[in-house]
């Protein structure tokens, strides 16, 4: 069946005739490129099939060349074009031929023709649109057929009324606007003038255009619901034209093999037993086949897919919430993904480009990527559902700055769900990131988890954190760290790391290139990102259920990948990282983490403190502190980010002491759990085990020397933090954890 229904899916499907000769096509000079570069041809130009949820045989590509001109908004359409665009680049890429910006009050035309055999009576042409950045009104041969607002969505008009079969061939006119950062419509990370962490704007049609013939009456989409408890599936199609509550047949394959079949109406449920269904996941991502058909005649037929696939939130044996995959606990370890290139900016030179950077997260042994303010193609999805690698899906960013853009965010990411929601490696939403345009933030996540209840919802990763979905989701650079536990909310690391390296001959740029944390080669780069691994394994002990790592690739001046931006280089040694990761997912080899003193996050700790200048001594577990005052923990300013402020604390210098009591000498080792603003150094049983420099924006963990641990007794002992004020906000809260590796 997987034959039938997806050789369409995986063959290249015959171009459209060009509207005229075209000038031989190059890309346009002074990008960073790719390897993939080399093999794009305007006549074969992502030629895949691009709709894997929703497969028929016949279908017409119309990627390649088109004529492209940049006008005034309030111009009309232009008597002459200024040249070729290949379509699907956007315009600003290098990709496209042409590499050029458009204003917010410019108007970017396209135009093609191709010929189109006359059909057969009752034959429909739809014509569809992978996505186009931002609005975008579509004419054929002359007639508007429709107008899209979203950069990030598919979408279909029937263009059967406007078609002309008296002409050699149909015309197709596209007329593209887009106010990048001037709007506050969804955009991501695109910008007019880039710099930073935002990158070059994206304009215009940037995923697959074609026209497909269909029946009159026709499956318009399938709703797939994968239930595992109940094993079963159900599907709801709908049904355009004639009958829309018609009778439809759908039948569920392992490979060529038929295991179940149901017939329902329409725009309903159709409920389909699988018993002890084979289940999907990073392991084994099974998927069955699916083909559905309307009965009677001329009815339409459509293969698609699906996986068996359980995520929810559950407790451990320990009673820690975990995110829980078909009722297991599994750490969910991943980059964060932005989907950049070079030479494509939004899209990938070919397919096998697009699918490297996936096999690449897996030879890696991630098991999860977190999709950062974009979406892609549906090939990605389809590629990430065949590996078994999980989704974490943002909503792209915008301003959000009033009523109208409020709603059109609505529209956009309803149109996003919409659009992505049969894809079983999709296992979270995330509609905000670090505030970006965040609004409403209880609204939109209950109005997410009605209308999805199939996956969960992070609310806001990083910053803005309301308290509502199903995570809390932190961001520590360089990390890692994790928020304090829930009882209704599993604690994710949203981001951490940001590793940089640039390699020369691979930047994007050759100046002002950054990371979080930079480096000068790539011994040193894995080092550190190996113990940054460890330490995550141990924040897993504690319960930590997931961590995102920045990042996948390089992006523009942006050197923080784990792969140069042109993918020539992967800078991590990829055995001794696969290796680290897999002990992330082991059960076998759990780290237990035990709390020796709590930090603020816990709730207020009780602590002796001074602000005064203090002798020698003063660290000693015999120094008299009788006359110190006590105060909760932490100590600060409250404009502090990250802070937990339960003491004020505003002078240049402050000492803290407690005292705390074990039952046994620890036996593992011991980290801190510290948040410092400025300079602090840790001293326990009066030996200095920490001297930290800098500040930070939030709690981190440090795993300390193994002398340590042996500055550390049973019965009582003694921890006393120094901490000084340099500029800026100040801080300083401090617990100290056992870590250690225990036998299932």
């Amino acid at each position: 069946m997987r034959r039938i229904l997806f050789g369409a899916l995986l063959a290249a499907c015959p171009a459209a005739a060009l509207a005229d000769d075209a000038p031989p096509w190059k890309p346009a000079p002074g990008s960073l490129m790719t390897r993939w570069a080399e093999q794009v041809d305007p006549a074969t130009v992502h030629s895949e099939y691009p709709r894997p949820q929703l497969v028929r045989e016949a279908w017409t590509n119309l990627n390649g060349l088109w004529d492209y001109a940049v006008r005034p908004a309030a111009d009309a359409r232009p008597e002459a074009f200024d040249g070729r665009i290949l379509v699907p680049f956007p315009i600003e890429s290098a990709l496209s031929g042409v590499k050029k910006a458009v204003k917010p009050d410019e108007t970017l035309w396209y135009r093609r023709t191709f010929p189109l055999e006359k059909p057969a009576d009752g034959v429909r042409h739809l014509l569809h649109f992978g996505a186009v950045d931002w609005a975008a009104t579509v004419y054929v041969n002359g007639a508007k057929v429709g107008e899209h607002k979203g950069g990030f969505d598919p979408f279909t008009f029937d263009v059967t009324d406007a078609l002309d079969f008296a002409r050699p061939a149909q015309e197709v006119v596209v007329a593209v606007t887009d106010p990048t950062d001037a709007g506050s419509q969804p955009r991501g990370k695109q910008v007019l003038k880039p710099q930073g962490i935002f990158y070059t704007a994206v304009t215009g049609i940037w995923q697959t255009v074609w026209m497909e013939a269909v029946p009159a009456r026709r499956i318009d989409s399938l709703k797939i619901v994968a239930d595992v408890d109940a094993e079963e599936v159900r599907v709801t199609p709908a049904v355009v034209g004639g009958d829309p509550g018609a009778a439809v047949r759908v039948v569920v394959f392992e490979g060529d093999k038929v295991v179940a079949e149901a017939t329902g109406p329409a725009g309903e449920a159709i409920k389909i037993p699988l018993p002890e269904p084979k289940l999907w996941g990073p392991d084994s991502p099974f998927l069955y086949d699916l083909k559905a058909s309307v009965e009677g005649d001329g009815g339409d037929a459509v293969g698609s897919y699906f996986g068996m696939r359980k995520i929810a939130l559950g407790k451990d044996e320990a009673g820690v919430l975990r995110l829980m995959l078909n009722g297991k606990p599994l750490f969910q370890y991943g980059p964060l993904d932005q989907g950049w290139w070079p030479d494509g900016l939004y899209t990938a030179p070919t397919d096998e480009a697009l699918k490297y950077d996936l096999e690449v997260t897996k030879k890696l042994n991630f098991n999860m990527i977190r999709k950062h303010v974009k979406v892609e193609p549906a090939r990605w999805y389809r590629h990430c559902d065949e590996m078994g690698l999980l989704v974490w899906q943002d909503m792209p960013a915008g301003d959000n700055k009033d009523d109208a853009s409020k709603e059109q965010f609505g529209a956009e990411w309803k149109a996003v769900i919409d659009a992505l929601h049969d894809h079983p490696s999709i296992v979270m939403w995330v509609p905000f990131n670090e505030g970006w345009g965040q609004h409403d933030t209880e609204r939109v996540v209950a109005w997410t988890k009605e209308y999805d209840p199939t996956r969960l919802v992070d609310n806001a990763s990083g910053w803005t954190d309301k308290g509502v979905g199903d995570v809390n989701d932190m961001h520590n650079y360089p990390g890692p760290g994790m928020p304090a536990l829930e009882e209704k909310r599993a604690a994710v690391l949203g981001e951490f790391g940001g590793l940089g390296l640039p390699l020369e001959g691979h930047t994007f740029s050759e100046k002002d290139n950054w990371g979080y944390v930079s480096f000068k080669n790539v011994e040193d780069l894995g080092e550190r990102y190996l113990g940054l691994i460890h330490r995550l394994k141990a924040l897993s002990g504690l319960g930590l259920c997931a961590g995102v790592y920045t990042q996948t690739t390089d992006v523009e001046v942006e050197v923080n990948g784990f792969m140069t931006y042109d993918r020539a280089v992967i800078k991590l040694p990829a055995e001794a990282v696969a290796a680290a990761h897999a002990g992330l997912y082991d059960a076998t080899t759990p780290l237990k983490a035990t709390v020796l003193i709590p930090t603020a996050q816990a709730g207020p700790q009780a602590w002796k403190y001074t602000t005064e200048a203090q002798a020698e001594g003063w660290n000693q577990p015999e120094f008299n502190d009788s006359a110190w005052p006590s105060g909760p923990s932490g100590f600060g300013t409250k404009a502090t980010p990250g802070a937990i402020v339960n003491t004020e604390w505003a002078t240049a210098d402050i000492r803290i002491r407690k005292d705390f009591d074990l039952a046994e000498a620890p036996t593992g080792e011991i980290w801190l759990s510290i948040h410092h603003d400025d300079e602090a150094e840790v001293f326990l049983n009066g030996k200095s085990v920490a001297k930290l420099g800098k500040w930070t924006s939030s709690y981190e963990f440090v795993p300390l020397a193994a002398d340590a641990a042996q500055a550390l007794k049973a019965g009582k002992n003694v921890v006393a933090v120094s901490c000084h004020q340099d500029r800026g906000g100040q801080y300083i809260d401090v617990g100290l954890v056992e870590i250690k590796q225990v036998k299932p």
